[in-house]
């Protein structure tokens, strides 16, 4: 099963340099729109089965090209929400710098928690155990590969994404989530396979999944072309898709 984890497009938080957190009405700038509507170009042609996204604005803004053009019906998980940063959401970002919980934040977010908000560990926990879940819903209703998505915002993606690398959450600022970039995990029996992190670029047919007649026939095919069982890593790195 694989997901793709899609950033919102740019808001108006923003690009006013404040922290949006879950604020009301923060919605997609004119640039965001044209992302929105690029990420529809982008994944359109891609068979995917299904749209998870949060229940923010943003978000909504961002899938409603894709998943008209796919013809979908996004499903609302409240556990993709953007980060509850409590008294530090709507404040100036250049205001925060001063506070001495940003230390914190940059260099050991598994022990920050916001001021009358959640901890980043917090938001971690609820992310995986969504995009885990969803996973294994599709994978049980679909009985095959199928390739979703799911739109939330940048602290709650690179959270994710530590995770699936298997490294500790006081790494996860390393990672980068930039506005309307996609980044892949294929979650396999044992283990997450990352494919593609902040990928802004066009070209994204590679995430295709084989079908069961290639796979079968052992075809280099689809996200994970590689021998062995499905969850193998090939030395030297395999041949690619």
């Amino acid at each position: 099963m694989t997901v793709i984890l899609l950033r919102h497009g740019r808001s108006t938080s923003n690009t006013a340099g404040t922290l949006a957190g879950r604020s009301v009405g923060v919605s997609l700038d004119d640039r965001g729109t044209e992302q929105a509507a690029l990420v529809a170009e982008r994944l359109g042609s891609l068979p995917i089965e299904e749209i998870v996204r949060s229940p923010l604005q943003r978000c909504e803004q961002t899938v409603e090209p894709l998943a008209s053009r796919r013809g979908l019906t996004p499903v609302v998980e409240d556990r993709l929400l953007e980060v509850d940063y409590g008294s530090w959401t709507g404040r100036p970002i250049k205001e925060l710098l001063g506070e001495p919980l940003w230390k914190v934040v940059q260099q050991h977010p598994s022990a920050a928690v916001f001021p009358g908000g959640e901890g980043l560990a917090q938001v971690q926990a609820r992310a995986v155990a969504a995009i885990r879940e969803h996973d294994a819903r599709l994978a049980e209703e679909y009985g095959r590969d199928v390739l979703w998505v799911a739109c939330t915002h940048g602290d709650v993606i690179k959270s994710i994404l530590a995770d699936a690398l298997g490294c500790h959450l006081d790494s996860f600022q390393r990672i980068v989530a930039d506005p309307a970039s996609v980044s892949v995990v294929r979650y396999t029996s044992t283990r997450p396979f990352v494919l593609r992190t902040n990928d802004t670029g066009l070209d994204l047919s590679g995430l295709v999944p084989a079908t069961p007649a290639a796979a079968t026939a052992g075809a280099e095919t689809g996200p994970e072309s590689q021998a062995g069982s499905d969850s193998d890593a090939v030395p030297g790195g395999g041949s690619g898709t």
